[in-house]
């Protein structure tokens, strides 16, 4: 009997590695993951995830919709009432199933190398599909320093906006980003101030940038921003920390409590700390867009061996390179082999064929509990041996977003380098 959901998988909760190990003999250092989906009970989802439109709520109306789906990730979705697992992968071998952070956990740097392994004793970043019908409200995620102050982690994040998910812009394709140049802590103070009073006036202080499938941004800690309606690709630190400094979006009120979660308790009404919780320069940076706007820069020109890598995050945060991401597009009927400095964790967006011998293709349609065939870990060993891509479509690019852990990728590109470039 062929398997197609993960009831059907046994769930192992300890002593996994021998399974990571035959994992890995199997497919070369490639772990295949199940889809983890993760509802937001604040949002309206934007229905591009290809998750069946029966499974939207299928945590239940009261948990809210499916607007997110995780890749990669050891990181727990911080929500309210969620299920134990909630944003956790889930590695797949044989009937069994077990979660990525175990394996990590147990298996430490023969899957995400050693020195990731030495400094962070784990998986730190993650990535997602972040997807919804209209914007979400203008907020901030906290840095290290301030997220400490509540026993989490702080929270830079990166977007790119995969045209296959994106055939559609949904309702509001612009995002509110930073603060203008002027604005006052008074101002932001002011609608604080102004919570309860209906709309609080926070995007009037901000500016909207038009949102371009194939292009990206790179979004620091205690940037404020208010993301638009395209479904992104998001790169980012293994936290689920931050603030909501917008009190109305759509009609739709936003809690004080979505503000100052991930603030000190005895702060919760202390408008001059929460003002003081944004990075004033940078939020009202003058070259805001030259300072975070990312376009895609191929890493190499091998057009004439019919496939093509291109870098789509990248860039420094406060000089340290957090994550990293690539778009890997394969022409139809090429065989090509990708190595890479680091482990990375992979999402095929387009297409069907092969990733060292296992299957690799996008679905169409994917139910709430079903398998796929789209998502693969990859440990730092296999990555650095090469990983080998086979299109077997005669029409259809193969198309695969992988991201990596922090400076594994020294060579990437700096923020404005795509201007460079000398083929898109």
């Amino acid at each position: 009997m062929s398997l197609t959901s993960v009831k059907q998988l046994k769930t192992i909760k300890k002593n996994v590695r021998k399974h990571v190990d035959a994992a890995l003999e199997e497919t070369g250092g490639l772990l295949r993951l199940a889809p983890a989906w993760v509802p937001r009970s604040f949002l309206q989802p934007g229905l591009r995830l290809k998750l069946h439109p029966d499974d939207t709520y299928a945590y239940g109306l009261n948990r809210g919709g499916i607007d997110e789906r995780w890749f990669g990730s050891t990181t727990e979705a911080a929500n309210e009432g969620r299920v134990p697992d909630e944003g956790l992968s889930y590695v797949v071998h044989g009937r069994s199933r077990f979660t990525l952070r175990e394996a990590v956990a147990e298996c430490g740097a023969d899957i995400i190398g050693k020195r990731i392994w030495k400094k962070y004793g784990k998986w730190p970043v993650y990535s997602k599909f972040f997807d919804n019908m209209g914007p979400i409200p203008h907020h901030m995620h906290q840095n290290a320093k301030q997220a400490k102050l509540v026993g989490q982690e702080g929270k830079p994040e990166s977007y790119y906006f995969p045209p296959q998910h994106n055939n559609v812009g949904n309702n509001f394709p612009y995002t509110f980003m930073g603060l203008e140049p002027g604005t006052t802590k008074a101002q932001v103070r002011q609608c604080l101030a102004d919570w309860n009073k209906g709309d609080n006036g926070i995007l009037d202080l901000s500016r909207a940038y038009r949102l371009k499938p194939g292009t990206g941004w790179l979004i620091p800690p205690c940037i404020l921003h208010a993301p638009g309606s395209l479904c992104t690709y998001e790169p980012q630190w293994g936290s689920d920390v931050f603030g909501m400094y917008q009190n109305l979006v759509e009609g739709r009120e936003v809690p004080w409590s979505l503000l100052v979660k991930d603030m000190p308790k005895k702060k919760h009404r202390d408008l001059d700390f929460i003002v003081n919780q944004l990075d004033w320069a940078g939020n009202t940076n003058e070259n805001f867009k030259d300072s975070h706007y990312l376009e895609p820069i191929p890493v190499a020109d091998t057009r004439k061996q019919g496939y093509v890598d291109r870098w789509i995050v990248y860039g420094r945060i406060k000089k340290e390179q957090l994550f990293t991401a690539k778009e890997l597009t394969v022409d139809p009927g090429v065989t090509c082999t990708v190595k890479d400095k680091g482990a990375w964790s992979g999402i095929c967006v387009q297409g069907k064929g092969t990733i060292n011998g296992q299957p690799l293709n996008s679905p169409k349609l994917i139910r709430f509990h079903e398998l796929t065939e789209d998502e693969y870990f990859c440990t730092e060993a296999g990555a650095k041996a090469g990983v080998t891509f086979e299109n077997t479509s005669d029409t259809e690019p193969l198309v695969l977003l992988r991201y990596y852990g922090p400076e594994v990728n020294p060579d990437a590109p700096g923020i404005g380098d795509y201007r460079k470039r000398k083929f898109d």
